[in-house]
This record gives structure tokens, sequence and C-alpha cells, in this order.
């Protein structure tokens, strides 16, 4: 029996469909671990223990209720919200409520059988709540720095700004420039940089964290070349339990590093049956790409050579790149098996 839920911050919609998509019954439940247990009391008493419950991608609002679900033996799916849009889209039944949402969830777990599993260690779940952390720091030190920009500029057109804030020299030098101005927009200029130089430090301390943490539980990933500690955070805290993917191919179509075929009838208008995808899990692309840029600047690096192979063979850069990002998927999902073998070896 398959159930889609339909998350929200106060409530869940649990909707449940046969092996053809019926829909059979329906329930809603608080958000809370009480609710999820009354959600899963209901489905067995209705459905008997053969489950699988279907859930949009929104590990903000049911980071619990997966955990819940887990923690209670029961098979838990994480759909893309893309694919849940769709199946509602093709719906016959119109309008929008948490019923049809939670319905379109479930069609959309008996269309795809091969969606990965949900799965969250404590570890991977930490390096998610850092990661996130640290990267909301960053913008909103970003906008800090910004609007300091502006204030400086208005004190002295001709003043040379920063370009490394992390450096504490350049935040101290700058101080000691502003201690020479007088007026408002220098005191406000003062305090923002005072708000900069705190956050600074946090996200200092977060990615020493980070830093040690990952250096536990990815040395094989850290070993390969281009990637930095924080850029394995956040592969392994988006990727939540390699284990979960049937294949490294699994892997690089969530990652989005697997490209979609783009022909009919046996000819394209560019020539290519090919082309990128625009899928999957954004941030565990944008660190691929991340990787891939540093191993092109790298010499004596495999990346570098298999990029200028493939531009001499005929590609652009971007076509080269992209394959590159494919082959690294590979490396990384391989690095990652490595790694979580070697940690249970070491728990064990």
């Amino acid at each position: 029996m398959t159930l889609g839920v339909d998350a929200h911050k106060r409530s869940h919609t649990v909707v449940a469909v046969d092996a053809v998509g019926k829909k059979l019954a329906a329930k809603t439940v608080p958000s809370t671990s009480i609710g999820h247990a009354a959600a899963l009391s209901w489905a067995r008493v209705q459905f008997g223990v053969d489950l699988v419950w279907g859930i949009e991608d929104c590990r903000s609002m049911t980071a619990r209720l997966e955990r819940d679900l887990m923690a209670a033996n029961q098979i838990v799916v994480r759909v893309p919200p893309h694919l849940m849009s769709r199946s509602r889209a093709s719906s016959r039944e119109p309008g929008k409520s948490d019923p049809i949402d939670a319905l379109a969830v479930a069609r959309a777990v008996l269309r795809e059988p091969d969606l990965p599993r949900a799965a969250h260690d404590e570890t991977s779940f930490s390096l998610k709540l850092l990661v996130d952390r640290r990267d909301d720091l960053v913008t909103i030190r970003r906008g800090m720095i910004s609007r300091l920009l502006d204030r400086v500029h208005a004190l002295d057109p001709t003043h040379v700004n920063p370009t490394n804030w992390d450096r504490a020299k350049v935040r101290a030098d700058l101080h000691t420039w502003l201690a020479q101005h007088t007026g408002l927009i220098a005191e406000l200029a003062r305090a923002e940089l005072d708000d900069i130089d705190r956050l600074t430090a946090q996200i200092v301390a977060l990615t020493e964290r980070l830093t040690h943490l990952i250096n536990q539980v990815a040395p094989r990933l850290l070993a390969k070349p281009g990637v930095g500690p924080l850029s394995a955070a956040k592969i392994v805290a988006e990727t939540a339990g390699v284990e979960r993917f049937k294949s490294e191919a699994a892997f690089a179509r969530y990652v989005g590093a697997a490209p979609t075929p783009n022909w009919s009838g046996g000819q394209t208008p560019t020539g290519r049956r090919l082309q990128p995808s625009r899928r999957g899990n954004r941030q565990l692309n944008s660190a691929l790409h991340r990787i891939a840029v540093v191993q092109i600047r790298l010499k004596d690096c495999p990346g570098r050579d298999y990029v200028e192979r493939r531009v001499a063979e005929g590609d652009t850069k971007s076509q080269a790149i992209r394959s590159l990002k494919r082959r690294l998927a590979r490396v990384v999902y391989q690095a990652l098996i490595e790694d979580r073998a070697l940690t249970n070896q070491v728990a064990a």
C-alpha cells in the first residue's frame, strides 16, 4: 500500500492509494510525533503493515515525520516537488487542496519506482544543520558588506575597498580609517563593521567545526582532487546516506549530472541525442561544479586533462565541463561508499 503525504508546518494530510493509484482513504494529523504515530496506527489498521510512504522532498517541514516513520521501520521515499506537480497537473480532479496534493505524491511514487529512500543518520543531519547555518550567515554578511561599502563610498569615493573580508587585518585597517571620520554615516558604518566582525567569527567557528567533523566521516572523499572541506560537507549533508541509491547512475540522476535524451525520429536540430539535465538536487550539483572548476585550474589533474581532451575532440568548454561533472558524480559516489564502509568498520 502506498501513502502520499502533503506536509505543512502544523498538519500533515495522508492519502492511501492502491496499486493502480485509486484513492482509498485520507486522514489529516498534527505535525507532531503524536500525530505521526496516529497516522501510522491508522494506516496499519486500515491497510496492514506492508506500507510505503511518499513524502515531498521538503525536509524543513518533513524531517521530524521522516525520523518518526523510519524509527518505526517504515519505508519512506522522497518525491521531488516537480514530480508531484506534474502528477497533480495530469489529474482529472480540478483544484488544489491538501488531499489532492497528497494524492499526487502517492501517484508519483507509483509512477517512479526507483525514487531514493529517505535516510537520515545523525552525522548527515548534523552536517546539514551546520552547513545551512553557515550559508545563512555568509548571505547575511554579504548584504552587510554591500551596505557598508555604500557608506564608505559616501565618506570617500576614492577609498580602495577591501577584497578579503575574512582577514582580521583588513577589517582592522577599515576600523582605523572609519575612526578618522565623524557624522552619522561614519557611526553607522562602524556599527555595521562591528556586526561583520561578529558574523565573521561565527562563520570561522562553523567552518572549523565542519572541517573537523568531515575529516572524521569522509576522508576518502576529501582525498579527491578539488574537494575541500566545505564542498565535502555539503555533499555528505545533501546525500543523506549514500546507501539509499541503488547505483552510481541513480546518484548522478539525483545530483542532476546525468544527461537526458533529446531526439525524435533519429534526428535532433543540434545533432545530439542528449542534453544537460535541469533537475536534481541543485546544492549537490553546485558542489560538483565547484570541484570541476578547481580541477580544471590544477596542473597535472585528471579533470583538467579530460576537459582539454574533450575540447580538442570538438566539444565546447561548457559541454566538456558537463561531461566532467558526470564523471565526478561517479567518483564522489564511490568515495562515499568507501567512507561509509570505513565508518561502519570503525563502529563495529
